[in-house]
């Protein structure tokens, strides 16, 4: 049981680097793995998730040294990786498990995934399902973990994803890799792309079509290793905007944040809700990242439907928390993606949201959220539900209430993002 920071007298205040990327993180690794040289990742996100990728590869054979946030990757190729003679613990990521079923579908030996108890109610057949249409043979657990994959030789589709979703697509790229033809998918919308530029940037030869959702991707046999330094991770940095939109009299300037477009969905809804954002770009090659500074606002209440739920998924536990300040009735809907996250996310909201006295209503699949409603404690102790994300939008929510608040599961953080708290305690 944690207890959290309220109301702060003179609003939130200085300068922060937020920790690197997570899905940058974690493609560093797998890519730098099935590479042939040495890849060098810098700022590398040292949260359980991307630790689990790490320790995953390293059971494949791979040899991996990290000094702090600096990873260094022997890759031994495309086919180099070697069996495990006991199963991947997958831990609590979603991504790492996802990502590396796609890669293992083609390799030339059988290994078994496992999780912990979250990740083992997530759903898996929406990649073992397309996987299997390139003539991948994995067994799963009436959907979810254990998953067993047994890798074969793959052939091309032509295929169009059924969910909108990063980790199914970067699964079949990297099956697409080992395939015999180049493979064409056709996604429902566009979904965040750091698959696509990190397999440029390693030599892979990928290509989107004008229409932003159609990729080929020809097999490609040898990748080179790279150096890179992973920007500070927007989902990350979001937590941060956000409370320096909602408290009064806060001014704080975030420091080189990834930039990339299908990443910057919460920056475009707080700016359409009147929201106080500089951006001050850098020039690089690769991702685009800059600084972010943002002061406090009045808020205009937002819809927010199906078509812009893929580039704001993580974020919109934020959403609702900034709609809840603002000086009208939100909507958010097309988000049924939330029921199948670490925990049930729209319940764990409503939940949480209620006990602080927050006017919200539970839909299918999103919230209704009255924002002019004044707040009320009902009840001071607030549940992480086990879940990363739903732990931090609280710790942002303390923030705005003058009665002490106590939060379970706190530690939940460690997933994405360890020391939070602590970076929270820096500016306020």
């Amino acid at each position: 049981m944690r207890t959290l920071k309220t109301k702060p007298a003179q609003g939130l205040h200085g300068e922060l680097t937020v920790p690197g990327d997570k899905s940058i993180s974690h493609r560093g690794i797998m890519l730098g793995a099935i590479s042939e040289g040495t890849t060098t990742l810098t700022h590398f996100l040292t949260s359980a998730d991307c630790l689990s990728t790490l320790a995953a590869f390293q059971q494949l054979g791979v040899p991996i040294e990290r000094d702090g946030t600096t990873v260094t990757v022997h890759g031994v190729g495309l086919h180099g990786l070697k069996p495990s003679s006991e199963p991947l613990d997958m831990g609590n990521s979603g991504t790492t498990t996802r990502l590396i079923m796609g890669l293992l579908a083609g390799q030339s030996f059988k290994t078994t995934l496992v999780g912990d108890d979250s990740l083992s109610t997530r759903p898996m057949r929406r990649v073992s399902e397309p996987l299997a249409t390139m003539g991948a043979k994995m067994t799963t657990t009436d959907g979810h973990l254990p998953v067993t994959v047994t890798g074969q030789k793959l052939h091309a589709v032509h295929y169009q994803l059924k969910v909108a979703s990063a980790q199914v697509k970067s699964a079949l790229i990297l099956a697409a890799l080992q395939a015999d033809d180049p493979t064409t998918l056709i996604e429902k919308l566009p979904t965040r792309d750091h698959t696509e530029r990190m397999l440029t940037a390693f030599g892979g030869d990928i290509q989107t079509a004008a229409d932003g959702v159609t990729i080929t991707v020809a097999p490609q046999p040898h990748l080179t290793g790279q150096s890179m330094t992973v920007p500070g991770d927007m989902s990350s940095a979001a937590f941060f905007m956000t409370a320096a939109s909602l408290v009064p009299g806060s001014k704080i300037t975030l420091k080189d944040v990834g930039l990339n477009k299908t990443r910057t969905g919460l920056l475009e809804i707080l700016k359409t809700m009147g929201g106080n954002v500089s951006i001050k770009s850098e020039p690089t090659t690769g991702e685009p990242l800059g600084d972010l500074t943002i002061q406090s606002a009045d808020l205009k209440p937002i819809n927010i439907g199906k078509d812009q739920i893929p580039a704001v998924i993580d974020e919109l536990p934020l959403v609702a928390l900034l709609a809840a300040k603002a000086n009208g009735i939100s909507r958010i809907t097309g988000a049924e993606e939330l029921r199948v996250k670490e925990t049930d996310r729209i319940s764990a909201i409503v939940t949480e949201f209620k006990k602080l006295g927050i006017a919200i209503e539970e839909l299918p699949d999103g919230f209704v959220i009255d924002g002019r409603q004044p707040w009320h404690v009902v009840d001071p102790v607030l549940d992480a539900h086990d879940d990363h994300r739903i732990g931090m939008v609280l710790g942002i929510a303390a923030l705005l209430v003058e009665t002490p608040l106590q939060l379970k599961g706190a530690d939940s953080v460690r997933i994405s993002y360890p020391e939070f708290f602590d970076d929270l305690d820096q500016l306020l």
